[in-house]
């Protein structure tokens, strides 16, 4: 047994990465993860602090001391199963959640360090255990309790719809998702790369849930295809995980013009049809030479990271802040300047030029002034430096996105913020009885662990809108 002395001496272990300018000319994924020696020398860093402020952290409560111990001790299995108690999609979150700012922040092992990169790589372990699990071939179904009779429809097959779903399967519900794409993932899919998150992970997990007893309809667009009303009249409850699709401009000058991209659909474009394959995608995607990326978010990393897999020659970042104040996770910024993205910080676009094409953009300079309500220092226009003329084929706007009002909007008894996003109370429920709501469409643009506890909660209040005795439904 070791110290804790011990423990905090032994250095964080790096993930295996494919090299960089390899890398930019494959969809591949970039980290390799860890091998299994790697795995377990990091595990022995966990100091199985009795509080376990991680899990406190975590925003689906993964019993994570636990689960390292099992690595710790080579009980791979174990350590899966554990995980799996409350995280159904541990090789999704192992990959993306930012768990630097979750579970990794309250690391006791990051504090006494004083470094949060130097904390327990929580999530690299939990990539680890899942990849096993799919390497070996052991992965079982969750248990499910028997039928209970009770329907329930999701709509939305992102983080939220998978999560509600798998829940209200292992109740004994019968479950049907409705998607209004032609694949189900959501914004695993359409939004994620390859190249962060392969596909076929995203449907190993859709399989399960089909194996579970889910039905999964796609093409349906509740509202169009459906009416609500007439899922309330089948379904003794439903589910709401429609995401946030809607995207955001900048409101200037130019928007309009051809080469002209939010980053939902250029990335919808690449990811969920495959533009790449020129010569068998079904979508066409310009050709192009030098990139303006809007925006400071991991949706903006993913956009100009793509675009130098999709062959740009010279891609650029336009933050009108600093990379202290980015919000995107400090890997993935990391991982855009080894690909070769500038960053062009302390500036904003005011007009997009040219003549039916985009041909440069006009960008403002700005400097820094007091902290605002995010936190961060606030943008200020820089006065003394006058605007100037950038030149670029090609402009993806990352600056978020927006519920889709569509339901709301047909459905006014469905009451909503000024922003479109359900209101919802402490136990997802929103004004209409026995319809919840939960994930981006309720959040906004969030991320994908937080969709998904908020798919697990709102399924434990289902399961009792639904008919169940509030003992039987705290069995989870």
């Amino acid at each position: 047994m070791k110290t804790i002395k011990e423990r905090l001496s032994i250095l964080p272990q790096e993930m295996p990465l494919q090299e960089p300018l390899a890398r930019t000319r494959t969809m591949n994924e970039v980290a390799l993860g860890y091998r299994e020696e790697q795995a377990r020398q990091e595990a022995e860093r966990c100091l199985g602090c009795a509080n376990a402020p991680c899990v406190a952290a975590c925003p689906v409560q993964v019993p994570i001391p636990r689960f390292i111990a099992e690595i710790q001790d080579g009980r791979f299995q174990s350590a899966i199963q554990c995980i799996k108690e409350s995280n159904l999609l541990p090789a999704v979150c192992g990959r993306v959640c930012p768990q630097e700012k979750q579970c990794q922040s309250a690391c006791t092992v990051g504090k006494s360090l004083k470094a949060v990169e130097k904390a327990v790589a929580i999530g690299r372990l939990e990539r680890f255990a899942a990849d096993w699990e799919r390497k070996e071939g052991c992965a079982a179904l969750p248990p499910r309790k028997a039928p209970t009779g009770k329907k329930v429809a999701v709509i939305g097959s992102g983080p939220a719809g998978i999560t509600c779903a798998a829940e209200c399967l292992r109740f004994g519900h019968d479950v049907t998702i409705f998607e209004a794409l032609h694949k189900t993932g959501g914004v695993l899919i359409y939004g994620i790369p390859e190249f962060r998150l392969p596909k076929s992970i995203v449907e190993a997990e859709i399989d399960n849930l089909k194996k579970m007893g889910a039905r999964i309809e796609t093409n349906v667009l509740i509202g169009r295809t459906i009416s609500l009303t007439a899922l309330q009249k089948e379904y003794d409850a439903i589910f709401i995980g429609s995401g946030a699709g809607l995207p955001k401009f900048l409101g200037i000058a130019g928007e309009d013009l051809s080469g002209v991209f939010s980053a939902n659909e250029y990335l919808t474009r690449a990811n969920l049809m495959k533009a790449y394959e020129r010569e068998r995608a079904d979508t066409p995607l310009v050709q192009s030479k030098r990139v303006v990326v809007v925006g400071g978010g991991n949706v903006a990393m993913d956009a100009a990271r793509m675009a130098r897999r999709l062959g740009a020659e010279d891609v650029h970042i336009v933050y009108r802040r600093t990379r202290d104040e980015m919000p995107a996770r400090a890997e993935e910024v990391e991982h855009a300047v080894q690909e070769g993205v500038i960053f062009d910080f302390l500036r904003n676009p005011t007009a997009i030029q040219g003549k039916g094409q985009v041909s440069g953009v006009e960008l403002q300079c700005f400097t820094l002034g007091a902290p605002d309500s995010s936190g961060r220092r606030a943008p200020i226009s820089d006065t003394a430096q006058a605007n100037y003329s950038f030149e670029c084929d090609t402009v993806i706007v990352a600056l978020g996105n927006e519920p889709n009002p569509l339901l709301t909007r047909l459905y006014p008894e469905l009451k909503a913020d000024s922003r479109g996003r359900i209101l919802v109370t402490e136990d997802y429920k929103t004004s209409v009885d026995k319809i919840y709501a939960g994930g981006d469409i309720v959040q906004g643009a969030a991320t994908v662990i937080r969709a998904m506890g908020d798919g697990r909660k709102a399924a434990h209040a289902l399961i009792s809108a639904a008919g169940c005795s509030k003992a039987a439904a705290g069995c989870f």
